[in-house]
């Protein structure tokens, strides 16, 4: 087990938003958060990244606690974030944005560089000396994974990884998460294609109203047409 999470509680001031949440991802597994907008998805890997306090749970990741720890430090431990809105630097070109954080604290024996992930996002490669805010909603998407991945995390999160994308480019997304799974990478998946996600995760976590309320295979998934219409919106 790589990623465990017991207990959460989150609030905004007076405004309580994850009550008791817990999931776990093992080592190569991809794991989804599911629900609809506003459930707190969005909120439990802020906790997990240390951008917002938890005030109470346990995080543990790869045997060692996280909570209490400043962003920076859960980042340096091993997490590498693809945000909501993808966050790229504007005013940096692809190749600085890609080398303004890259780093290989763990020491793994094939690292991401700039030739793989350009080699896994070919579109990257060819605009390399393009400014951030000069890209395409799909091509900051690509960007903001690739960034993510030059950290060389042991696990990647993706908050609302295809929102807002044209359907060829969340194709090449989905295909470029499968073989970030193949690859053994732990993924944590924020989307809303249900579809999508059965195909490549393992395990599927429902939250309702800062609650997990279901969670099972992509088969149970599947086959639970309740589930999906009750809180996923199918």
């Amino acid at each position: 087990m790589i990623l465990k999470v017991e207990g959460l509680e989150t609030a905004y001031g007076l405004s309580q938003v994850l009550f008791g949440v817990s999931f776990s991802i093992d080592a190569g597994q991809v794991v989804t958060l599911l629900g609809r907008n506003g459930m707190g998805k969005t909120t439990t890997v802020l906790s997990v990244m240390g951008v917002v306090a938890a005030r109470a749970g346990t995080i543990t990741f790869d045997g060692k606690p996280l909570h209490g720890l400043p962003s920076f430090r859960v980042a340096q431990a091993g997490l590498g974030l693809v945000p909501e809105g993808r966050q790229v630097f504007p005013n940096l070109t692809v190749r600085e944005n890609l080398v303004a954080t890259a780093a290989n604290r763990s020491g793994a024996a094939k690292p991401w560089t700039l030739e793989r992930v350009f080699e896994l996002f070919p579109n990257l490669a060819e605009r390399r000396g393009n400014f951030g805010n000069q890209l395409s909603g799909g091509e900051q998407q690509m960007l903001a994974i690739a960034r993510a991945l030059m950290t060389n995390p042991k696990l990647l999160i993706l908050d609302e990884a295809t929102e807002g994308l044209a359907p060829l480019i969340r194709i090449e997304i989905y295909r470029s998460l499968e073989r970030l799974k193949s690859e053994g990478l732990s993924i944590l998946v924020i989307d809303k294609d249900v579809k999508a996600l059965a195909r490549i995760a393992d395990r599927h976590y429902v939250l309702e109203k800062g609650r997990v309320v279901w969670n099972g295979s992509s088969a149970q998934l599947t086959e639970d047409q309740d589930v999906q219409r009750r809180y996923l919106g199918v």
